[in-house]
């Protein structure tokens, strides 16, 4: 399964920073970036690097509020110029100057891989530095300013596409998006993380489905704390495919957030890289089967900077390009080198995490007081009947 690819990137999209000691620091991307790279992954005579595109203010404004999109430029022009109740200047957006052409252009960054896939001159295509999923239609949320996933599938809707599916993995609810379309039945939008009765935002329920005509297309997977590969996996499986199979989308967009890793300092899954890793295969399996390849993969969260972001998303790119990278590879010395100088973290040294994940099928049978399988339960009776699934074992 492969087919050609483009890799989204440009320097300049690490002028999206909120300063010293914030944990969405570009350097994030950064090191992503510099391992792909060493790696070689975009060294394949299929792959493009493709630089963002200008975003039209009435794309932009289709997502965004003008009043909201006015405030951010104000901010940008002049930092002082905060606005709590639109979300910017408190702890987790800190206005800087410059951050409306910053957050524009990580927009720009998923929008050219939306057109990149559209055109069709390439199958698949990954913005690390996109799934800016928070930012809410009339303001910022999570170190988020302006939603790029939601700019890039209005792009796609403004172009005829009839079907979107958005499958958010990140350990957050995706629920910028959902808002976004929460009336739409073009965009299918599903989001597996932790439970909002543990972590921000607090939203994502399963009775959380869509209203009006959209109703039955806002999927929520709410997984307890502790979740690791195999009960993720397991998750994943009994809900993303039979959904998607039954939505029949012409493009998969997915937003890859690492901060489910059992590291991570603000979340309480406990996934490895390899069992990210293998959520990446299965998206791309089901873009081969359902959409003629056609899928647009954005980054996220993800806050370990040097442990686990570059490795996860380095595996992400494999995926996207072709070229899957084998778990027990070595990461180059040179990679590690820069990594400590930069971060004075001590850099892994494998691709790997030593796992081999393996998630028994839920429709081979399930065990109510299973807390994952209760979360997978309270899903499937919330969103299922609308689409004519089975919840399971024959039950409606």
């Amino acid at each position: 399964m492969t087919g050609p690819a483009a890799v989204v990137w440009d320097d300049r999209l690490a002028e999206y920073d909120f300063g010293g000691g914030h944990p969405l620091s570009p350097v994030r991307v950064q090191l992503a970036m510099s391992l792909v790279r060493q790696l070689g992954l975009l060294d394949g005579p299929s792959v493009t690097q493709i630089t963002p595109v200008e975003v039209p203010d009435e794309l932009l404004l289709s997502v965004h509020d003008a009043a909201y999109v006015d405030i951010v430029r104000a901010a940008s022009e002049d930092p002082s110029r905060t606005n709590l109740a639109r979300g910017l200047g408190s702890d987790d957006v800190p206005t800087f100057a410059g951050m409306h052409e910053a957050s524009v252009r990580i927009c720009g960054a998923t929008l050219a891989a939306a057109q990149a896939v559209h055109s069709g001159s390439v199958l698949h295509a990954v913005s690390l530095a996109g799934g800016l999923h928070h930012a809410m239609p009339d303001r910022a949320s999570g170190f988020c300013v302006y939603n790029d996933v939601a700019v890039a599938i209005r792009w796609l809707l403004d172009q005829g596409v009839e079907r979107v599916a958005y499958v958010d993995v990140d350990v957050h609810h995706g629920d910028g998006v959902q808002q976004v379309f929460y009336y739409d039945p073009r965009v299918l939008t599903i989001s597996l993380h932790e439970s909002g009765r543990a972590l921000f935002p607090g939203t994502g329920f399963p009775g959380d489905v869509g209203e009006g005509r959209g109703v039955g297309y806002a999927v929520n997977l709410a997984l307890p704390p502790g979740t690791g590969d195999a009960g993720w996996l397991r998750a994943f499986d009994a809900i993303v495919p039979p959904l998607l199979r039954e939505f029949a989308p012409q493009v998969i967009v997915s937003q890859q957030g690492c901060d489910s890793h059992s590291g991570d300092p603000l979340a309480h899954l406990e996934l490895s890289v390899d069992g990210q890793r293998a959520s990446y295969a299965a998206i791309h399996r089901l873009a081969h089967e359902l959409t003629d390849g056609r899928w647009i993969a954005t980054g996220g969260g993800g806050y370990l900077w040097v442990e686990v972001v570059p490795r996860a998303w380095s595996h992400l790119v494999g995926e996207v390009v072709g070229a899957p990278v084998p778990p027990q590879t070595p990461t180059p010395q040179a990679w590690r080198d820069e990594a400590t100088a930069r971060c004075a973290v001590p850099a892994p040294t494998s691709m790997t995490d030593g796992q081999e994940p393996v998630a028994l099928s839920f429709d081979a049978g399930y065990d109510p007081r299973d807390r994952v399988d209760a979360a997978i339960l309270a899903t499937r009776k919330a969103v299922f009947p609308y689409h004519g699934l089975l919840m399971g074992f024959g039950a409606w």
